[in-house]
């Protein structure tokens, strides 16, 4: 008799928003109880590792997955997990709970296209906030964000500062903002940065409530 085999689907983990891009034991023991012999884990350049999980097992796979202090996210048109730097001078100081929080409300939406945030605790910028689709930029006691970077490609680009002086709820509301612009007026398969240039820099501030003098 043929062995029936169980249809998997991929998953997106991670560590969680912490002190760097981290694995620890039990979180790569849980991992690999779903590893058949000469699998492997796919890890991508956003610090999260691709994994196939039985599909009808699968919120049992996830529970299992975040008893274990993993975070899990949907693969595909969605918005990432936010991507951060290391936080090498503390939590508080370099701002953990705002990315935390931030990452909490955005990471796995819908969207047109896979949409990549990033965020940094200080100017130094090792998160890459500049060259994703969204970034943010911690500067003293505010937030920075900037919108339409592309790492890759000819084309690449670094993004456009779009509103500085954020208060972390500040922060939260504008980015919320620009996630659902884009998920109800982006076009099929539209990029982020695409979607930037379309609409246009100023046409999108003026939507999140906010004008050219939020630069100044």
């Amino acid at each position: 008799m043929a062995l029936v085999t169980e249809k998997k689907i991929k998953i997106a983990v991670n560590g969680g928003i912490n002190f760097g891009a981290k694995l620890n034991g039990k979180q790569l023991v849980v991992l690999a109880k779903y590893l058949d012999d000469g699998e492997e884990l796919e890890l991508t350049t956003f610090q999260q590792i691709y994994i196939e999980v039985p599909e009808e097992r699968k919120d049992q796979v996830i529970n299992e997955f975040e008893e274990a202090g993993l975070s899990c996210y949907p693969v595909g048109k969605f918005v990432k997990s936010l991507r951060t730097c290391n936080f090498c001078k503390g939590s508080e100081h370099e701002g953990l709970p705002v990315a935390k929080e931030l990452n909490k409300r955005i990471a796995g939406q819908p969207v047109p296209f896979t949409l990549k945030p990033a965020y940094t605790g200080c100017p130094i910028g090792c998160g890459e906030p500049m060259i994703n689709d969204i970034g943010v930029m911690k500067m003293k006691d505010t937030y920075t964000l900037y919108i339409g970077g592309k790492s890759k490609g000819h084309d690449a680009r670094v993004g456009t500062k779009i509103i500085e002086g954020l208060t972390p709820e500040e922060l939260y509301d504008v980015a919320e903002k620009i996630i659902s612009m884009y998920s109800e007026q982006g076009k099929k398969r539209e990029q982020f940065y695409r979607f930037v240039s379309r609409i246009g820099i100023d046409e999108i501030r003026k939507r999140v409530g906010y004008s050219e003098e939020s630069l100044d």
